[in-house]
This record gives C-alpha cells, sequence and structure tokens, in this order.
C-alpha cells in the first residue's frame, strides 16, 4: 500500500446569518416601498381634496360676490328713488313757503287797506246804523281772509287738494263746497267698515312712525295700500269718472285710525272705486 494520499480539501458552507440579512433587507425593502407607495397616494388624495375644497370655495365665493353686486345694484336703483323723491318734496316745500309769504303779505296789505278805508268812512258818517254796518262788513271781510289764509298753510296734494289734518280742517274744506267729505273712524280686526258708498279695512298701524296698511274695497274688489304716511292721501278712480277721489288718515293708534273720504261734487259721483292710481 502505497504511503501517499491526496490531501483532503475542506470548504465552509455560507452561514447562515447572512441569508437572514439579507431577507430582512429584502423585507424591509418592499416595506419601505408600500410604505412610500402609501404615502404618494395619500398625498395625492389630500391634494385632489383640497383642489376640490378651494374651487367649492372659490364658486361659492363667486356666487355671493354676484349676489352682492346684484343687491348694490338694487340699493343704488332705490337711492335714486328716494333722492330723486326728496328732491321733489323739497322743491314742493320751498314753493308751498312762498306761496304762503306772499298770501300773508297780500292778507296784511288788505286787511291794512281795509281797515283805513273803516277809519275813513267812519270820519264821514256818523250815523249809528252806518257805523254798524261798516263794522259787519269788516267782521266778515276779516273772516274771509282769515279762511284764505288758513287754506293757504294747508298742505296740497299731488292732484292740487288741500290735505286737511283734523276736524276743523275738514270742516274748513266743506265751507269751501268744492269737494264732499266722508269722516270715519277704524278699528283693527273689525273687518272692513262702510264709509261712504265703499269699504275700508284696517289691517296695521306704527304709532312711532305714523304709518298704517289698509285695503279699499268696492265694486266687488279691493286694493291695499301698505305702510302708509299719516296725511298722506291715497287717490282712486270710480268707473267711468275721471275725478279721483282721496283717502286721508289722520291719526293712528295701537288699535285703530281715524281721517276721511273726499270727493268730487257731482251728480253722478258716487264713492266707489275700481282701480287705485297712486
Amino acid at each position: 500500500m502505497s504511503e501517499y494520499q491526496e490531501p483532503v480539501t475542506s470548504t465552509a458552507g455560507t452561514p447562515r446569518w447572512v441569508a437572514l440579512a439579507v431577507a430582512l433587507v429584502a423585507v424591509l425593502s418592499i416595506i419601505g416601498l408600500g410604505v412610500g407607495w402609501s404615502a404618494i397616494s395619500h398625498a395625492n388624495s389630500i391634494e385632489q381634496s383640497t383642489q376640490a375644497s378651494v374651487k367649492q370655495t372659490n364658486d361659492a365665493l363667486g356666487q355671493r360676490l354676484a349676489k352682492a353686486e346684484e343687491q348694490n345694484q338694487l340699493l343704488q336703483s332705490d337711492l335714486k328713488v328716494v333722492t330723486d323723491k326728496l328732491n321733489v318734496t323739497q322743491a314742493d316745500l320751498v314753493a308751498a313757503r312762498k306761496q304762503t309769504k306772499n298770501a300773508t303779505v297780500a292778507y296784511e296789505k288788505k286787511l291794512t287797506g281795509l281797515q283805513t278805508s273803516v277809519k275813513s268812512e267812519l270820519a264821514t258818517k256818523a250815523s249809528t246804523d252806518d257805523i254798524s254796518k261798516l263794522n259787519g262788513d269788516v267782521t266778515g271781510v276779516k273772516g274771509d281772509l282769515d279762511a284764505t289764509k288758513n287754506s293757504i298753510q294747508m298742505a296740497r296734494s299731488e292732484m292740487g287738494t288741500l290735505i286737511a289734518r283734523n276736524h276743523d280742517e275738514i270742516d274748513q274744506l266743506r265751507r269751501m263746497g268744492q269737494r264732499d267729505y266722508f269722516e270715519f273712524s277704524l278699528t283693527r280686526k273689525s273687518g272692513p267698515q262702510k264709509v261712504g258708498s265703499i269699504q275700508v279695512e284696517l289691517k296695521d298701524t306704527n304709532i312711532k312712525k305714523n304709518r298704517y296698511t289698509v285695503n279699499v274695497l268696492a265694486d266687488d274688489k279691493s286694493f291695499e295700500k301698505k305702510d302708509r304716511s299719516v296725511n298722506e292721501p291715497i287717490f282712486f278712480y270710480t268707473g267711468g269718472s275721471r275725478a279721483a277721489l282721496e283717502l286721508v288718515i289722520n291719526k293712528v293708534t295701537k288699535t285703530g285710525a281715524t281721517g276721511y273720504l273726499s270727493l268730487p261734487k257731482s251728480g253722478t259721483a258716487t264713492a266707489s272705486s275700481t282701480a287705485a292710481s297712486r
């Protein structure tokens, strides 16, 4: 037997911990990729949600802006109407003051001339009967002048009619003989109440602002006037008539109102209304 033997070569295997480490790294890489993908998806979702919310907010703001612009235009239109009405009212007030001043001056001049004439007549006439008669004439003329002065001080409506503010002024207008007048008292929650040949229903009153709402019924028709001012005339027409009827409320309380209905003197004029003019 030969003493020569082949050398035995021993190859050591790869340690197990290396394989485990590689597997662990692979698992961590997969988990990292999953987490990264989830984060990217979540970020994309948040971005889309944010864009949708921003778009919705922009749309809402645009709608609100358009609505605000529309309201602004309406307010500007209302302001123009109120401004124009105030200008007209101021012009009417100036004209009324001027008319009253001129009438007062004319009244004083006429009264002064009348007094001078009376003194002259008294100086030339010694008869007691003449003096009594002359004094009576002076009293009558003075009364007529006072009535004329009071009439001028009354406000005039857009139709040119004098507006009475109380019972005494209504009587004064009656004495002028140009129109007929029906005074009335209305009570809330009492339904329609007869005034002349029409019916008037008091719907609401506002004492602080001196305003009211009424419903006028005539010829099986009715029309409502809301939030009208005290002593502000309401005009309407009878069927086939060219002359306007005039409804005025002079005073309001919590439960009622008082005023008058005015219509032109005419054999065919009636107090029924078919349409409101104002």
